[in-house]
Protein backbone atom coordinates (compact mmCIF):
# COMPACT_ATOMS: atom_id res chain seq x y z
CA UNK A 1 0.00 0.00 0.00
CA UNK A 2 1.46 3.69 -1.19
CA UNK A 3 1.79 5.89 1.12
CA UNK A 4 -0.83 8.91 -0.29
CA UNK A 5 -3.50 5.70 -0.23
CA UNK A 6 -3.26 5.81 3.66
CA UNK A 7 -6.41 7.27 5.13
CA UNK A 8 -5.86 9.92 7.56
CA UNK A 9 -6.67 7.36 10.35
CA UNK A 10 -4.24 5.00 8.88
CA UNK A 11 -1.43 7.18 9.35
CA UNK A 12 -2.22 8.12 12.71
CA UNK A 13 -2.87 4.94 13.74
CA UNK A 14 0.93 4.28 12.22
CA UNK A 15 2.31 7.04 14.32
CA UNK A 16 0.87 6.13 17.35
CA UNK A 17 1.94 2.36 16.86
CA UNK A 18 5.76 3.98 16.23
CA UNK A 19 5.45 6.40 19.32
CA UNK A 20 4.34 3.47 21.24
CA UNK A 21 6.90 0.84 20.17
CA UNK A 22 9.72 3.94 20.94
CA UNK A 23 7.96 4.16 24.05
CA UNK A 24 8.30 0.77 24.89
CA UNK A 25 11.84 0.34 23.60
CA UNK A 26 12.91 3.17 25.37
CA UNK A 27 11.49 2.43 28.75
CA UNK A 28 13.39 -0.86 28.48
CA UNK A 29 16.88 0.77 28.04
CA UNK A 30 15.94 3.70 29.87
CA UNK A 31 14.62 3.04 32.91
CA UNK A 32 18.08 1.28 33.31
CA UNK A 33 19.99 4.49 32.76
CA UNK A 34 17.68 7.05 34.31
CA UNK A 35 17.98 4.50 37.65
CA UNK A 36 21.99 3.78 36.85
CA UNK A 37 22.93 7.82 37.07
CA UNK A 38 19.97 8.58 39.61
CA UNK A 39 22.06 6.21 41.73
CA UNK A 40 25.79 7.56 40.70
CA UNK A 41 25.22 10.89 40.64
CA UNK A 42 23.44 11.14 43.98
CA UNK A 43 25.78 9.04 45.76
CA UNK A 44 28.45 11.35 44.48
CA UNK A 45 27.02 14.23 45.03
CA UNK A 46 26.07 13.30 48.57
CA UNK A 47 29.54 11.78 48.99
CA UNK A 48 30.76 14.73 48.23
CA UNK A 49 29.20 16.82 50.32
CA UNK A 50 29.88 14.46 53.00
CA UNK A 51 33.63 14.18 52.61
CA UNK A 52 33.80 17.71 52.79
CA UNK A 53 31.92 18.31 55.62
CA UNK A 54 34.09 15.67 57.65
CA UNK A 55 37.04 18.06 56.47
CA UNK A 56 38.23 15.30 53.73
CA UNK A 57 41.00 16.43 51.83
CA UNK A 58 40.18 15.70 48.22
CA UNK A 59 36.28 15.31 48.72
CA UNK A 60 35.85 14.99 44.45
CA UNK A 61 37.83 11.64 44.48
CA UNK A 62 34.38 10.39 44.97
CA UNK A 63 33.52 11.32 41.51
CA UNK A 64 35.65 8.25 40.05
CA UNK A 65 32.51 6.37 40.17
CA UNK A 66 31.33 8.18 37.42
CA UNK A 67 34.13 6.50 35.18
CA UNK A 68 32.78 2.72 35.69
CA UNK A 69 29.09 4.05 34.66
CA UNK A 70 29.99 5.50 31.80
CA UNK A 71 31.26 2.01 30.87
CA UNK A 72 28.37 0.49 31.93
CA UNK A 73 26.32 2.69 30.58
CA UNK A 74 27.57 2.97 27.02
CA UNK A 75 28.08 -1.39 27.08
CA UNK A 76 24.04 -1.35 28.55
CA UNK A 77 23.35 0.74 25.08
CA UNK A 78 25.27 -1.18 22.54
CA UNK A 79 23.22 -4.13 24.04
CA UNK A 80 19.97 -2.75 23.49
CA UNK A 81 20.42 -1.31 19.90
CA UNK A 82 21.52 -4.67 19.06
CA UNK A 83 18.40 -6.55 20.78
CA UNK A 84 16.23 -4.29 19.96
CA UNK A 85 14.03 -5.58 16.47
CA UNK A 86 12.55 -1.99 15.73
CA UNK A 87 14.43 1.34 15.50
CA UNK A 88 12.15 4.25 15.14
CA UNK A 89 13.30 7.96 14.53
CA UNK A 90 11.92 8.66 18.20
CA UNK A 91 13.98 6.21 19.30
CA UNK A 92 16.95 7.69 17.64
CA UNK A 93 16.15 11.43 19.51
CA UNK A 94 16.17 9.54 22.77
CA UNK A 95 19.99 8.80 21.92
CA UNK A 96 20.42 12.24 20.75
CA UNK A 97 19.14 14.34 23.56
CA UNK A 98 21.14 12.23 26.21
CA UNK A 99 24.61 12.49 24.27
CA UNK A 100 23.98 16.21 23.53
CA UNK A 101 23.57 16.49 27.08
CA UNK A 102 26.76 14.41 28.08
CA UNK A 103 28.52 16.53 25.74
CA UNK A 104 27.43 20.04 27.31
CA UNK A 105 28.02 18.19 30.84
CA UNK A 106 31.32 17.76 29.73
CA UNK A 107 32.17 21.48 28.54
CA UNK A 108 30.44 23.00 32.01
CA UNK A 109 32.52 20.83 33.58
CA UNK A 110 35.97 21.52 31.79
CA UNK A 111 34.87 25.43 32.89
CA UNK A 112 34.14 24.50 36.30
CA UNK A 113 36.88 26.74 37.12
CA UNK A 114 35.74 29.62 35.16
CA UNK A 115 32.52 29.48 36.75
CA UNK A 116 33.84 29.49 40.44
CA UNK A 117 32.34 25.76 40.72
CA UNK A 118 29.04 26.99 40.54
CA UNK A 119 28.30 24.02 38.13
CA UNK A 120 26.43 21.46 40.00
CA UNK A 121 23.48 24.32 39.29
CA UNK A 122 24.38 23.99 35.56
CA UNK A 123 23.96 20.37 35.52
CA UNK A 124 20.91 20.36 37.07
CA UNK A 125 18.96 22.76 34.79
CA UNK A 126 20.24 20.38 31.65
CA UNK A 127 19.69 17.29 33.24
CA UNK A 128 16.05 18.80 33.74
CA UNK A 129 15.92 20.02 30.34
CA UNK A 130 17.00 16.09 28.93
CA UNK A 131 14.41 14.84 31.47
CA UNK A 132 11.62 16.96 30.45
CA UNK A 133 12.38 16.37 27.06
CA UNK A 134 11.96 12.59 27.85
CA UNK A 135 8.94 13.18 29.67
CA UNK A 136 7.28 14.83 27.10
CA UNK A 137 8.18 12.45 23.80
CA UNK A 138 7.28 9.19 26.10
CA UNK A 139 4.22 11.01 27.45
CA UNK A 140 5.16 10.10 30.91
CA UNK A 141 4.54 13.23 33.62
CA UNK A 142 6.67 11.50 36.43
CA UNK A 143 9.46 11.92 34.31
CA UNK A 144 7.81 15.37 33.55
CA UNK A 145 7.85 16.26 37.49
CA UNK A 146 11.47 15.11 37.46
CA UNK A 147 12.69 17.65 35.24
CA UNK A 148 10.82 20.15 37.55
CA UNK A 149 12.41 18.75 40.67
CA UNK A 150 15.64 18.81 39.15
CA UNK A 151 14.88 23.06 37.83
CA UNK A 152 13.81 23.76 41.14
CA UNK A 153 17.43 22.22 42.83
CA UNK A 154 19.03 24.47 40.28
CA UNK A 155 17.03 27.45 41.36
CA UNK A 156 17.64 26.26 45.12
CA UNK A 157 21.46 25.38 44.30
CA UNK A 158 22.08 28.64 42.24
CA UNK A 159 21.66 30.66 45.52
CA UNK A 160 23.56 28.51 48.19
CA UNK A 161 27.44 28.28 48.58
CA UNK A 162 29.18 25.65 46.95
CA UNK A 163 29.57 22.89 49.26
CA UNK A 164 25.52 23.30 50.01
CA UNK A 165 24.80 23.12 46.18
CA UNK A 166 26.37 19.24 46.08
CA UNK A 167 23.63 18.25 48.73
CA UNK A 168 21.27 19.88 46.69
CA UNK A 169 22.39 18.25 43.61
CA UNK A 170 22.39 15.05 45.43
CA UNK A 171 18.67 15.54 47.02
CA UNK A 172 17.41 16.45 43.31
CA UNK A 173 18.66 13.92 41.63
CA UNK A 174 17.21 11.11 44.23
CA UNK A 175 13.82 13.27 43.70
CA UNK A 176 14.19 13.83 39.89
CA UNK A 177 15.78 11.07 38.64
CA UNK A 178 15.39 7.76 40.46
CA UNK A 179 11.41 8.55 42.07
CA UNK A 180 10.58 8.50 37.94
CA UNK A 181 13.25 6.04 37.14
CA UNK A 182 11.42 3.35 38.97
CA UNK A 183 7.92 4.50 37.92
CA UNK A 184 9.12 4.07 34.44
CA UNK A 185 10.38 0.80 35.41
CA UNK A 186 7.32 -0.26 36.67
CA UNK A 187 5.72 0.76 33.99
CA UNK A 188 7.99 -1.50 31.75
CA UNK A 189 6.73 -4.39 33.70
Amino acid sequence: MKTEELTTEQRLEIITNMIGQAKQNFAKGGSFQILLWGWVIAAANLGHYALEKIGYEYPYAVWLIVIPAVVVSIVQSVNMRKNSPVKSHVDKVYGQIWLAAFIVFIIVLSFMNQLNFHHNPVILAIAGMGMYITGNLLRFRPVIFGAVVLWVGAVLAFNLPVAEQYLVGGISILIGYLVPGYLLKKEEN
